[in-house]
């Protein structure tokens, strides 16, 4: 990494900066980062504002900051993937009068914010909640730059087909993330004229789903695909391998984190995950694994590059406006028009969601997620 590095102020998830303490002359650009820092799912809250300061630190070292040597200050939000706690951060964050937001973890609550920033103007940058219920609730200032659910759908149903299932358990947890892609996945399966032979709502935290298994098992399910996240996944896909399921288990990208295999062991061998684009997997991510682990000490998590570019495309378009003012800003996100990121090119639809699919299948073997090869 660069000599400067020594010259940046690290935080912790509770600091407040990632500026240079040697380039204060001009007012800092502040920008707020919203993501889970407390709660179950915490663990990506941490993975994102890492990358979110690596892209920070890079820009104020090698680019001087943004207009003219404004150095990018970073202002953290907790939501904790808790809706009344994520508009609480939203509101402090608008309070800080920041120039723009990047993050947005868990859409049940990123969705509330929507409003919470657009009632601001505040540009927000969409790292990874992806339900298409933040379509309509999006006010016009915000972009998502990772795929919909709908796209994930389609990326199911394709990989169900390719194995020959003919008839699937879904199963999610009744939140805006999780219900949207099940209720999307029951839709794209049935109207392809296959069988959706159980679909289950089961509670947060849940602990014992033994009823579950016994109801999928009983169903004839040739395969299960769980749409929540990693925590309770795991327990779901160790209960049915424990319990004699044999069929096929699929998990949406709320549970592509290695942790998943901490949580369901050996059970968690031959699991599918539909995912984002994850560093592993990108041909141009070598550099930024390089840099993540040596600024962090771990290697970067899977939404670690939507995290990335998330912040580096927030400075561009501040960069590209010439100004903090927020219609210049929120006028230039959108005329992003493919330019390469580390997780591919960027342009939006008028609805303001990525224009293309990026999502992959991963399956886990040796304890890690490995790109599915047919």
């Amino acid at each position: 990494m660069s000599q400067f590095r020594n010259l940046i102020v690290s935080t912790a998830l509770l600091g407040l900066s990632v500026s240079s303490l040697a380039m204060a002359q001009e007012p800092p650009i502040t920008l707020g980062v919203q993501v889970p820092t407390t709660g179950s799912e915490a663990t990506y809250g941490q993975d994102m504002f890492n990358a979110m300061q690596l892209a920070a630190e890079e820009i104020n070292a090698a680019a001087g900051g943004l207009l003219d040597g404004r150095q990018i200050e970073l202002v953290t939000g907790d939501s904790a993937c808790d809706p009344q706690q994520s508009v609480n951060a939203a509101s402090r964050l608008a309070s800080r009068e920041v120039v723009g937001v990047v993050g947005g973890y868990c859409s049940g609550a990123t969705q509330p914010t929507l409003k919470t920033y657009g009632d601001a103007n505040i540009p927000f940058v969409i790292v990874a909640a992806n339900s298409t219920q933040l379509i309509p609730a999006n006010p016009g200032n915000a972009v998502m730059i990772n795929s919909t659910g709908d796209d994930q759908a389609k990326t199911a149903l394709d990989f169900f087909e390719g194995k020959g299932i003919e008839s699937l358990a879904i199963v999610n947890q009744g939140d805006a993330y999780s219900q949207d892609l099940a209720n999307l996945t029951r839709d794209a399966w049935t109207e392809a004229g296959h069988e959706v032979a159980a679909f289950e709502y089961v509670n947060k935290g849940e602990q014992d789903f033994s009823a579950l298994v016994n109801k999928i098992r009983g169903s004839g399910a040739d395969a299960v695909f769980w749409t929540a996240y990693y925590a309770d996944g795991g327990l779901l896909v160790r209960q049915l391998r424990q319990r004699g399921f044999q069929g096929t288990i699929a998990v949406g990208d709320g549970s592509n984190s290695p942790k998943l295999f901490d949580i369901a062991g050996q059970a968690a061998e031959g699991v599918f995950a539909f995912s984002n684009p994850t560093a592993d997997f990108l041909p141009a991510a070598e550099q930024f694994i390089a840099d993540y682990e040596a600024e962090f000490d771990s290697a970067p998590g899977p939404y670690a590059p939507l995290a990335y570019d998330g912040l580096q495309l927030m400075a561009w378009a501040i960069g590209k406006a010439g100004s903090t003012d927020a219609d210049a800003i929120i006028e230039a996100l959108n005329s992003a028009d493919g330019q390469e990121w580390l997780a591919g090119p960027i342009s939006f639809t008028p609805q303001h969601t990525l224009a293309r699919s990026n999502f992959v299948v991963l399956e886990g073997q040796g304890g890690r997620w490995t790109r599915y090869a047919p």
